[in-house]
């Protein structure tokens, strides 16, 4: 119950900040429950196939996915994570630390440029007039980067696949947000099932971080319309940060 309860406070803060969380998840299960990195890691994975799922389902609705870029970034994404699962298991558990910590900031970095920087970029939806070719290359090109990042550090990696999307395959702004929704679904599957093969995989816990991070971010959201959008902004770089900064406390 105390992971059940301390996810659902974690979720609702989550909720709040519409921030995915999984590097947070990753820094509450070692630091404070004391889970091994590489069950964290392979935990946060499984979680994240089915918070982004409800999310992925509401975007489809409104419009907001290019199905075809987020199917082949997202095969493609699919097995760079398989693949990154096995690296993690033959990384030491204290470099996985500090590297997982990294990989966090460096997030905070990414976001930093997406929520500030490339929202004032006028970008169109060139993802869909390239041709064939060209769109699978480059596709390929966000969906191996971004699924060997997820699948080894345990992360969702949305800010760089929002960045590939918008810069690489020029998707609007507003597509990029849902189409990474879709690309993380197969991403995180297929690293959580690397996981599992591997014994990195408890159910039980996977059922508490779900249960409980699900419920909280449901409250959380109702908040979300209350903060001030510089507020919301901040925070959704501050939660990396501070993820990455309790990591490097173990």
């Amino acid at each position: 119950m105390a992971i059940v309860l301390t996810m659902f406070v974690l979720g609702i803060l989550l909720g709040f900040v519409g921030a995915g969380g999984s590097g947070f998840i990753i820094a509450i299960l070692t630091v404070i429950f004391g889970v091994p990195i590489h069950m964290a890691l392979g935990t946060s994975l499984a979680a994240m196939v089915f918070t982004s799922l409800s999310g992925a389902y509401s975007h489809f609705r409104q419009g907001n996915i290019s199905i075809k870029t987020g199917l082949i970034v997202g095969g493609f994404g699919a097995v760079a994570s398989y693949l990154g699962s096995k690296l993690a298991s033959i990384i030491p558990m204290h470099s996985l630390h500090w590297l997982t910590a990294g990989m966090l900031f460096l997030s905070a970095v990414i976001l930093i440029v997406r929520l500030f920087i490339v929202q004032k970029i006028k970008t169109n939806d060139k993802g869909e007039t390239n041709s064939t070719f060209l769109l699978i290359k480059k596709a390929a090109g966000v969906g191996i980067v971004t699924g060997l990042l997820s699948g080894t550090f345990g992360i969702g990696a949305a800010p760089f696949i929002q960045i590939g999307l918008l810069l690489i395959l020029g998707l609007s702004l507003k597509q990029s947000v849902g189409t990474t929704m879709l690309v993380i679904l197969p991403i995180a599957l297929a690293g959580g099932v690397g996981y599992y093969f591997q014994g990195y995989l408890n159910f039980t816990l996977l059922f508490e971080v779900v249960a409980g991070t699900m419920l909280g971010s449901y409250v959380g959201a109702k908040f979300t319309a209350l903060a001030p959008q510089p507020v919301l902004k901040s925070a959704m770089v501050i939660t990396p940060i501070l993820a990455g900064a309790i990591m490097l406390i173990s």
